[in-house]
């Protein structure tokens, strides 16, 4: 029998992290030569190594397959990164998805590793490269700027809640003031060391100089953005980055019963709430925007939903401008072309360098 590849799918959670090791032979059948659980810490990762390395036998090439959950896979994956082993990270509904597609009912980390296993056989997968040290720094700074912010707002709410009481509470009234003034301290450093992490890099600042253009994405937005997509190097079209921010559109028709058609909201809620107060500046501010918002409202009757489509449509320029490296030009489209910035689900389309923005 001829052996194709080696391929190794791995199942990472908090503490461990389950694997599989399949084969592909010249007659396309994939065959599980062997499945293991290591803890999710060096002595595993080296245990790990030494399991993988005992069971490739043959000399041919072998490759490792995860999914990106949460931050849990990084340690593994930044481990065989520096061993020079292949390594792909792919999105969790990319890999959701084409398990369903094998037919199977049931569900756990085994029969995840192994469908991970399955698919590094039988595709062709972009190799794995690490976050940059900033972006990394950016996310752990934008999100806990994103907590600071969610627990500053239930302290407040809770102290106009005493002022309102019916007993004097001023004690507590003065810690709860004490813990919002600490917090609002707080987000402060966090909000200069974010604009201090952008600017002292040259490929982050180059970006949000030209993204910064649009009115209503500021410094923060810019930063989670890119932070949450790691400067959008895992996405190659806009349905992959919708369906990864939860923007994608969800049917429910069969046959003659057509129900509600809605955004699924199952994805990276960093970046939906971010763009929740920008998408309402740049219809206050931008025309094109503006214009776009007043179609959806006029077809749905539904401000809330017209506004999610701005965040949708605010989401997939900011991608189109990084990955085309243009500025932001609002009257782009009113320079009488057709050729548009926005993506297609093949990927980039090729266009001019000032094609800045098309709604």
């Amino acid at each position: 029998m001829t052996y194709l590849k080696y391929s190794i799918g791995i199942d990472v959670a908090k503490d461990e992290f389950k694997t599989c090791i399949s084969s592909i032979d010249h007659l396309q059948k994939v065959t599980v030569k062997s499945t293991g659980s290591f803890k999710n810490n060096n002595t595993g990762f080296e245990g790990f190594y030494a399991w993988v390395a005992k069971h490739l036998r043959e000399k041919i090439p072998s490759h490792f397959l995860m999914e990106a959950t949460g931050i849990y896979y990084e340690q593994l994956a930044w481990y065989l990164y520096n061993k020079d082993c292949p390594v792909s990270v792919i999105l969790p509904n990319k890999a959701k998805k084409y398990i369903q597609g094998l037919g199977l009912k049931s569900k756990n980390d085994k029969i995840d590793a192994k469908g991970l296993a399955r698919m590094c056989a039988e595709q062709s997968l972009d190799l794995w490269k690490p976050l940059s040290k900033n972006i990394y720094r950016l996310r752990a700074l934008t999100r806990l700027h994103e907590d600071l912010t969610v627990q500053n707002t239930a302290l407040q709410n809770r102290l106009d809640a005493l002022k309102a009481s019916m007993f004097d509470l001023s004690d507590s009234n003065k810690s709860l003031s004490k813990l919002i003034n600490t917090t609002k301290k707080e987000l402060k450093k966090l909000e200069a060391q974010i604009k201090e992490t952008i600017e002292k890099d040259q490929l982050l600042k180059a970006k949000f100089d030209k993204i910064g253009r649009i009115k209503g994405v500021g410094l923060m937005t810019f930063a989670v953005v890119t932070a949450e997509t790691n400067g959008f190097e895992l996405f190659s079209s806009i349905s992959q980055l919708t369906s990864y921010a939860g923007y994608d559109v969800v049917e429910n028709q069969s046959g003659k019963r057509s129900g509600k058609t809605r955004m699924s909201k199952r994805g990276n809620s960093h970046i939906r709430r971010v763009l929740h107060m920008p998408a309402f500046n740049v219809v206050k501010h931008e025309p094109l925007f503006k214009k776009f918002y007043n179609r959806v409202l006029t077809n749905t009757s539904i401000k809330m939903k017209a506004y999610v489509a701005v965040q949708r449509r605010l989401l997939t320029l900011i991608y189109s401008l990084w990955k085309k490296d243009v500025e932001y030009n609002p009257s782009y489209s009113e320079a009488g072309t057709a050729d548009p910035l926005w993506v297609d689900s093949e990927g980039i389309k090729k266009s001019q360098a000032q094609s800045a923005l098309a709604l």
